[in-house]
């Protein structure tokens, strides 16, 4: 089939699947659309003299009696434009150094209110919880969102272009290279209440925190969100249409009187560490050693920041979740390490996760996945008469045998414009600064580029940007580009990608899953939410195709979907879709060890079933089952993820992914075992493991964490970790185990401290 007729068929395929879904769907409520579109009246921010204590206690304390409270909360799920079913009171106050927010959460059933573990950054979605995000530059696409539960745990992130709007991966994207950066964590305060009026928080954001204009009194943009667990419930200040949720800052209402310091920030954070560690594989003893460094963070304005790092070390962070890879191109893993998340978004052009312009796992980590040290480093990120400006410089030390040194520089300059709107250039260099003689590596590469995006209307928006890279040695095709036309309203969701990476693109500080190709992205998606249809609440069918080309028209990938997602009153979800899918090879590849699919094309059709029950009770289970044809032969692959909980002390999951694979060329299982526990003293002292089998390579390994913060990234680290591999060919020996033989172990401990200079 060409190209042409392939692309038509899909398309007229996508217009009939839409047609029904929208014959089909209720009638709109009128007063639920003047509801969602509403303009929300402004709230001013009283000055205190003195900040209340932070305790959770917002009802007795008398600080907050002469403080108005906000209230008009209006639901998005289930009952769209509906009043919150359960009392929300909010009270917005400041003093000189911070702003206070507390808020009153009543409910008519304490005792069924639904909570987790207080770990940093749990997620908020499926319990009891309160959230809010303060768009400080007024600018209706950037803010920082902040958000606690009855359990009183910090929650924050950092959101850049409304989370990437339309972009579904960014959006689920915790790390740097998305619009919602759940990795940044700063510095600020919350305490909870429980008791038979509901619970109660009380927030306390230092202002040297937040990132705004210079200039005294000002008025930022506000929503926030209350999350009713047991019936399900959403509902925002700032009423927004059903198909958004609090990312949506263009939508936002205001916050006035909001009287702002001048910054005086500086703050400190040395370290120091130790650690023993050995390969068993190369070492014969354990390799012990010390290490001393830090970061320097200083406000030169109160909208531009200077990081500064030396010996930048990331003990802390938890390793890598380990994937299944079935097909022949690159694995993405995210950032987590903080130094490189705080205003990650600012540096993010392209696509998450397939082509990204800059990766900031590229600095730090050899393409082997081994740790390359960090020298040091420092980063100017902010606004500058209303430009936005990103510089990075760090240099990493060589790894003999593995890397040279190498110096990367960054630069991002954007503006934003109204209407989600806006513009902006990137530039890339990385420069081989020690010895060149290492296979694979050049001696110098860069990259650039220009992004844009126009907002049209109120639910669409075309994107897109053209990029060119420079490599010794490739002087041919080293370009690429991308252009989107995106639609998100109450009952669509549409969009239109077209993506040409040329065969010399060759971003190295960037990630490229594949290389050299054209591809087109479809996507239509339809929700009904009828009134009574067999206890549903809202049906969402849809389509999308996304196809593969080469630059000579060979056709590479093909993944056509049509699926319809069920979504009951009782909570419980239900998938049910059916893919068609298209391979050519031009050259074989080994799928697994003794196994290599041939050359050849291959089109198959597969049935997916996802089964979720009710998040909200103690144990809940997420099953996807995937059934059809694989590369000539069959496929079957099973994903379970059983979750539980114990209050707010003890959460954690299991989760398995089955592959069972038979081809002509032989059959084999790929499969892959996650086990994630965590336990909490405290809201600040945790300990946590993360235990995974990967049958693909035999590696069993585990991470624990122990963790006491006295800030965010600060505070006492104790880490062990250890990886046992199994060989089939030597599980007779004497050191061999149930769980095989130990492959490398390492214990470190680290301990840091935030100094805040002019506190």
């Amino acid at each position: 089939m060409s190209r042409r007729a392939l692309f038509r068929r899909i398309t007229l395929i996508a217009l009939a699947a839409a047609g029904p879904g929208a014959s089909f769907a209720q009638a709109a409520d009128p007063r639920a659309i003047a509801s969602a579109e509403a303009t929300r009246p402004v709230s001013a921010a009283r000055l205190l003299p003195k900040a209340p204590p932070i305790d959770g206690d917002v009802i007795d304390d008398p600080a907050w009696s002469g403080v108005a409270p906000i209230a008009g909360f209006r639901q998005t799920t289930p009952d769209d434009g509906a009043p919150v079913s359960e009392r929300t009171e909010v009270r917005i106050a400041h003093t000189e150094d911070a702003l206070l927010v507390a808020v009153v959460c009543f409910d008519s059933e304490p005792a069924k209110l639904v909570v987790s573990d207080s770990r940093r950054d749990s997620p908020l979605d499926d319990v009891d919880s309160f959230r809010f995000i303060l768009d400080t530059y007024r600018d209706g696409q950037n803010g920082f969102v902040f958000g606690t539960s009855p359990a009183g745990g910090e929650y924050d992130a950092q959101v850049s272009l409304e989370g990437r709007e339309g972009d579904q991966a960014s959006r689920q994207q915790s790390g740097a290279g998305g619009g919602f950066n759940l990795n940044w964590d700063a510095a600020w305060t919350v305490r909870t209440r429980t008791g038979d009026f509901g619970w109660s928080a009380e927030f306390s954001i230092p202002f040297k925190t937040l990132r705004y204009p210079r200039g005294g009194e000002q008025a930022w943009g506000l929503n926030m969100q209350r999350n009713i667990r047991r019936k399900k419930e959403v509902a925002y200040w700032a009423p927004l249409p059903r198909q958004y949720n609090i990312l949506r800052v263009s939508r936002a209402g205001v916050l006035e009187g909001v009287k702002t310091p001048a910054q005086r920030n500086l703050k400190i954070t040395p370290y120091l560490l130790g650690s023993s560690e050995r390969d068993y594989r190369s070492q014969r003893e354990f390799d012990r050693t010390a290490q001393a460094g830090g970061d320097l963070k200083y406000s030169i304005t109160p909208s531009l920041t200077l990081d500064l790092t030396v010996n930048t070390d990331f003990a802390q962070v938890e390793v890598d979740e380990q994937q299944v890879n079935l097909d022949r191109f690159s694995l993405f893993f995210p950032e987590k390490r903080p130094f490189f998340l705080e205003n990650a978004g600012q540096f993010t052009v392209g696509n998450s996760g397939e082509v990204d312009l800059f990766f900031s796992r590229r600095i730090g980590i050899a393409s082997t996945g081994e740790q390359v040290p960090i020298a040091g480093g420092g980063r100017v990120s902010g606004r500058v008469h209303g430009w936005n400006v990103g510089l990075l410089d760090m240099q990493t030390k060589s790894v003999e045998g593995v890397v040279p040194a190498n110096n990367f520089a960054v630069v991002r300059i954007s503006r934003d414009l109204p209407k989600r709107s806006g513009f902006g250039v990137l530039f890339i260099n990385r420069r081989t600064t020690g010895d060149v003689e290492v296979t694979g590596v050049s001696d110098f590469n860069r990259t650039y580029a220009v992004d844009g995006r126009k907002g049209l209307g109120r639910y669409a928006q075309i994107t897109g940007f053209l990029a060119g890279t420079s490599t010794p040695g490739i002087r041919s095709d080293a370009r690429a580009w991308d252009a989107a036309f995106l639609r998100e309203s109450p009952r669509f969701d549409m969009r239109a990608k077209y993506t040409d990476v040329g065969a010399g693109f060759n971003p190295e500080v960037g990630f490229l899953r594949r290389r050299a190709f054209r591809k087109i992205d479809l996507h239509v998606l339809n929700r009904t939410r009828p009134k009574d249809f067999i206890g549903i609440h809202e049906l969402r069918p849809h389509i999308s195709y996304r196809g593969y080309f080469k630059p000579d028209g060979f056709y590479e990938t093909g993944f056509a979907h049509f699926d319809n997602h069920w979504e009951f009153k009782s909570q419980w979800e239900i998938d049910t879709g059916v893919n068609l899918t298209h391979e050519g090879l031009r050259a074989p590849f080994n799928i697994a060890p003794g196994v290599t699919v041939p050359v050849g094309r291959y089109d198959n059709v597969e049935a997916q079933i996802v089964g979720i029950s009710p998040v909200s009770k103690p144990v809940s289970v997420n099953v996807m089952t995937v059934v059809g044809g694989y590369y000539g032969g069959r496929r079957l692959a099973i994903t379970p993820t059983i979750r539980f909980r114990a209050g707010d002390k003890l959460s954690g999951n299991l989760n398995i992914n089955y592959n069972r694979v038979n081809l002509p060329e032989g059959k084999f299982e790929a499969n892959l075992f996650r086990l994630r526990a965590s336990y909490s003293f405290s809201p600040r002292v945790f300990v946590q493991s993360l235990v995974q089998y990967n049958q693909q390579v035999n590696y069993l390994s585990g991470n624990f964490r122990f963790g006491w913060l006295q800030s965010a990234n600060a505070g006492l680290f104790i880490v062990y970790n250890e990886g046992r591999e199994r060989d089939s060919l030597n599980q007779g020996i004497r050191d061999e185990t149930t769980f095989g033989r130990v492959r490398d172990r390492s214990l470190v401990i680290k301990f840091s401290r935030l100094i805040d200079v002019f506190n």
